[in-house]
């Protein structure tokens, strides 16, 4: 047998937050090795640096170090998993009497390290050891977004931090860890809005009928510092048809398609001079069906001619400062014809319902021809579809990011900006 350590072998393993099938699969000796000799027990002959009274737990901060005693054996190779079955990276020193960890260990978190070992006379040794870290005293955890349940191809999903990380090694470390999976599979990315949030969107929308699962491998994850992950709870989401609303404000018409095809060809009127609809691409956020409209919620003076105070049925909201498509039984005269709205897009009572009881959350609504200006990525709804996807690509912190989501896969709601909502007519 070969008496030297298998130290290629060892460090092939052990990429961080892989799962445990893959380090089983890629390290080890032959299944014919494994089964010529029953391992003896090397306890006596591997040392850790970790508490000796078996009871305080290990400093994250600090590498595990193992060791041989004497010189009657080598390690040749370790593995060090978590319950959840992720693996750490560590490294062997060329005379197999030393190795260590490469990466940071988790916080609150049980380790089982098997250590393999080779005696003078190549008999295999086996020693397995517990290890469990301390809690970290700072964590920083994750909600995502939207709740679990089915959305519109255009619904991106969001990532809302419990406070803001603003240094980008720090980042790349969160962003590593939120993970996206979908089937099929899509080319998409996350995209730091700010230091708090993130949102995740294909490059083109999400198929229909597409089942995405979103969940974070960041708890217990050193970040920086004394910072940690938290927790975080996974949602599962799927598509439905894929239904989009074209709204051409200068031929005062809106085309409904589904899965490419039209459904419907409804006469609107949009925003007039002084209140022009926004251009661009929106996502339905929600639906009421009434609202209350009153111009003085967007500024407009009581007592002008612009003021109103009006019963809005078959509302669907597509801004949160109040852009929405709904019924306008005032404006049918104009319908098709001339723009007299102050910024929603009306048409009849009828249409509205149709529109209202077609369309659901994340479903896109777009919005050309019109003289008012793009609407924005993301401070009044979900906007993210006008931003070109090289900028996407250029807000994540993982530079040399594939941005492919792995092809398996089993209403962000901001108070300050809650607060801010006024419907617009």
């Amino acid at each position: 047998m070969n008496h030297r350590p298998r130290t290629r072998t060892v460090l092939s393993c052990g990429l961080l937050l892989v799962p445990l099938a893959v380090s089983t699969a890629a390290c080890g000796g032959s299944a014919s090795e494994t089964l010529s000799t029953n391992p003896y027990d090397a306890s006596d002959q591997i040392s850790a640096n970790t508490p000796a009274d078996g009871r305080t737990k290990a400093d994250p901060d600090k590498p595990l170090e193992l060791a041989v005693k004497g010189d009657e054996a080598r390690i040749t190779d370790v593995t060090a998993t978590d319950a959840t079955g992720r693996y750490i990276r560590g490294e062997l020193s060329a005379d197999g009497k030393h190795w260590r960890t490469t990466v940071p260990l988790a916080a609150g978190t049980h380790y089982t390290v098997q250590v393999s070992t080779e005696g003078e006379d190549g008999t295999p040794g086996r020693k397995t050891l517990v290890v469990s870290t301390k809690d970290a005293d700072d964590r920083l955890t994750v909600k995502f977004g939207p709740e679990s349940g089915e959305y519109g191809v255009g619904q991106p999903v969001t990532a809302e931090l419990s406070k803001p990380v603003t240094d980008p090694k720090a980042r790349a470390v969160v962003e590593s860890a939120l993970k996206v999976d979908s089937m099929p599979r899509v080319e998409g990315a996350w995209h730091w809005v700010d230091g708090k949030k993130l949102h995740f969107r294909p490059k083109e929308y999400w198929p229909a009928h597409a089942t995405i699962a979103v969940h974070s491998n960041l708890d217990g994850l050193k970040i920086s510092g004394g910072l940690y992950g938290g927790p975080a709870k996974p949602v599962r989401l799927t598509t439905g048809d894929r239904v989009e609303a074209v709204t051409d404000a200068g031929a005062h018409q809106m085309t409904v398609l589904r899965n490419g095809k039209s459904i419907n060809t409804i006469p609107v009127t949009t925003g007039k001079p002084g209140f022009s609809t926004r251009n661009g691409v929106k996502v339905v956020l929600g639906k009421e069906s009434f609202v209350r409209m009153r111009s003085a919620t967007v500024g407009i003076a009581a007592g002008s001619s612009d003021a109103y105070d009006l019963p809005v049925y078959w509302a669907t909201r597509v801004t949160w400062s109040g852009e929405y498509v709904h019924a306008a039984p005032w404006s049918v005269g104009s319908q098709g014809a001339a723009n007299v709205s102050h910024g929603c897009t009306g048409m009849s009572t009828g249409n509205a319902q149709w529109f209202f009881n077609t369309v659901r959350v994340g479903d896109i609504v777009k919005v050309v021809n019109s003289g008012g200006a793009t609407m924005t990525p993301f401070d009044n709804g979900f906007g993210d579809w006008n931003m070109p996807w090289k900028e996407w690509r250029a807000g994540s912190a993982l530079k040399n990011n594939a941005s492919t989501t792995t092809g398996a896969a089993e209403r962000e709601q901001n108070p300050a900006a809650v607060a801010r909502l006024r419907p617009q007519f």
